[in-house]
């Protein structure tokens, strides 16, 4: 069976800086994998490489067995049109640490905004289709708040609710729940909880270690760029390897 997510010998730089050193991983279908580690990194450049919201330097990333960005001809790649990639997009589902909705768009507008615009669904169908992800996320009330009506979390939810309105395959998290206030993370979290029990694929870029180790089937510890450590979380957060997951565990946990 062909892995939803293949990356080989990924490379990214900006300038002279390298942020992504080779970095490679596989992830199956319907796997939770969590990315943790310290700011710089590289988790959010290897996150956003995936739908191709940061062209790679160098290696080649696979999404459901198509290459990412980039088709390929007489051994050569050649990056793909900015339309293409846009398809490619399409299918895989982006949550950000800023919820980035439409302020002037209520919750349900915000919604069908791409169903509608994008893959051309009817509004009736879109409208149904918003109204049970509302439910699902436990925001069937809020329809019609505009987002400046909303706390964080509940804005998170419907950014949750908007990413899965077009059906994606994989669902990509930038840290989701660390412009929250703590006391609005839980909420979010089951959210997702939920999303992985049904099977959805998830890339969780995160400083939840709890969410980790209950909900991730591997963790991946990053630190300048390379993968340093990855298991299962549960081992890995109890006896991790190396020196450097250590000290970065020591000073979360």
């Amino acid at each position: 069976m062909t892995a939803m997510v293949k990356e080989d010998r990924v490379c990214k730089n900006y300038g002279a800086l390298q942020v992504l050193k080779g970095v490679s991983l596989e992830i199956d279908r319907g796997q939770v994998l969590c990315l943790v580690g310290p700011s710089g990194s590289g988790k959010s450049t290897f996150l956003r490489c995936i739908n191709h919201l940061e062209v790679v330097n160098a290696g080649r990333l696979y999404v459901d067995g198509e290459l990412v960005g980039y088709e390929e001809r007489g051994g050569k790649l050649y990056e793909l049109h900015p339309r293409a990639a846009a398809r490619q997009r399409r299918d895989i589902g982006m949550v950000f640490q800023h919820f980035n909705l439409f302020p002037h768009r209520t919750a349900l507008e915000n919604i069908i905004e791409a169903p509608t615009q994008v893959k051309r669904v009817p509004k009736k169908d879109a409208v149904a289709r918003a109204r049970d992800l509302l439910d699902q996320v436990g925001l069937s009330a809020k329809a019609d708040a505009y987002p400046a009506q909303l706390s964080g979390g509940q804005q998170q939810r419907v950014a949750i609710a908007r990413a899965l309105a077009m059906d994606p395959k994989l669902m990509l998290f930038d840290e989701p729940t660390s412009a929250l206030d703590p006391e609005l993370v839980g909420e979010v979290l089951t959210v997702m909880q939920n999303l992985a029990k049904e099977g959805m694929t998830m890339v969780v870029v995160t400083h939840e270690m709890g969410f980790a180790r209950e909900v991730a089937d591997e963790l991946v510890f990053m630190d300048g760029g390379v993968v340093v450590e990855s298991g299962n979380p549960r081992e890995l957060l109890a006896n991790p390897q190396h020196d450097r997951t250590k000290l970065f565990l020591s000073n979360l946990l």
